[in-house]
């Protein structure tokens, strides 16, 4: 009986534990894939990526993981520090190469940290604008630079003398320098401890192989034991930062929008005064003068313009007096008003006032026609007499 009772007491427990292996074996899974998951993210934590430009954590062609990766392996501690605050969180003093990228996301405020932060370092800016060469006393009125099919380096310093630079497009910044062109200016401009590199395609995964551009590369960031790449934020800007389109626009463009404004006001002129004077010509029908003298009143009503229509009403007038009294066509308006007062026996003053070329005009409609009205009844004075 003992042995009966000991193998149900056996085959239960065995059976339990399957069902529960069996009831829990969807948990167990997400679990695994969860810690699998979790051992992939810190294996590949130090390949994270972006997308910014010139980026050595930027895998694209646009990126410069390639050229940091190189650095690395030639003993160059390469310390990556995005945005101002990691930056100054960094040792970047002397015996470090910093290195700046995405120069266009700086301004003022964050040229003035990166000089008081890297005191003693060596700084290459990479195709930076001309508030940002300023700022650190070099001259950053640079021009578009096609180098075809490589440029030479063609300078005194040993360290470039035998290299040809390779790449789409660049940046020509006036001084002397390495990889010059014709008009003064060269790609790689040094002055002191500052640099100003105007071919930031050399850097990237893209371009990095064409010609000489690594050795070119390694031989610019790679003279010190340590790197800091700096990439510039835009979030490191404060409020009052001079950074605007006046302050990234070259400094010729104030003086050609200048030079482009008198152009435009000469040609103005040239063509107005080669229309010359107005020319009157007759009229291919004859229109009565009182349509013509209607049509402009209802031109003057329209306007508000009660000054011209009391000139034309004084000019009628005179017109009419003239030749009532003889006077001719061409007379004085001075003489005319004296004649005309002598003639009716008016003051000269009343008669000016009504007459004279110089007299004020009418304030309201209503004073308007009552000058239309007193013009009207001198005329028929003048015609009585």
């Amino acid at each position: 009986m003992s042995t009966g009772t000991s193998a149900p007491a056996q085959a239960v427990p065995g059976t339990a534990g399957g069902g529960r292996l069996r009831r829990h074996r969807f948990t167990l899974l997400i679990v695994l894939g969860l810690v699998a998951a979790v051992l992939v993210v810190v294996w590949s934590g130090g390949e994270q990526s972006t997308s910014t430009p010139l980026d050595p954590a930027n895998p694209a062609p646009e990126g410069s993981r390639a050229l940091a990766r190189v650095l690395d392996d030639e003993g160059v501690d390469v310390t990556v520090a995005r945005g101002a605050a990691e930056l100054e969180r960094t040792d970047a003093g002397p015996g470090t190469t910093v290195l700046v990228t995405s120069t266009d996301a700086l301004g003022a405020s964050t040229v003035e940290r990166l000089l008081d932060h890297a005191a003693g370092a060596r700084i290459v800016l990479v195709e930076p604008g001309p508030t940002v060469a300023d700022e650190v006393g070099m001259d950053g009125d640079a021009v578009p630079d096609l180098l075809g099919d490589g440029r030479d380096a063609d300078c005194e310093d040993p360290l470039f003398a035998d290299l040809t630079l390779e790449v789409d497009t660049a940046l020509s910044y006036p001084g002397t320098g390495c990889f010059g062109d014709d008009a003064g200016g060269a790609v790689l401009v040094e002055r002191g401890d500052v640099s100003l590199f105007g071919a930031g395609e050399a850097l990237t995964n893209d371009q990095v192989l064409r010609a000489d551009n690594a050795a070119l590369a390694l031989r610019l960031l790679g003279q010190d034991r340590r790197l800091v790449w700096y990439v510039a934020q835009v979030d490191d800007l404060v409020a009052d930062d001079g950074v605007s389109l006046e302050s990234l626009a070259p400094d010729w463009i104030r003086p050609g929008i200048w030079l482009l404004a008198l152009t435009l006001a000469g040609v103005a002129l040239w063509r107005g005064r080669r229309l010359g004077a107005l020319a009157t010509e007759p009229l291919p029908v004859v229109v009565k003068a009182i349509e013509t003298t209607l049509s402009r009143g209802r031109l003057y009503r329209r306007a508000g313009d009660r000054e011209h229509a009391a000139q034309a009403l004084r000019r009628a007038a005179r017109d009419r007096a003239a030749e009532r009294l003889h006077l001719g066509t061409v007379t004085d308006p001075h003489a005319l008003v004296r004649h005309v007062a002598q003639h009716v026996g008016r003051p000269e003053a009343e008669i000016d006032g009504l007459l004279g070329p110089y007299a004020p005009a009418p304030a309201t409609d209503a004073a308007l026609i009552a000058l239309a009205t007193q013009l009207a009844e001198l005329d028929r004075e003048v015609r009585r007499t």
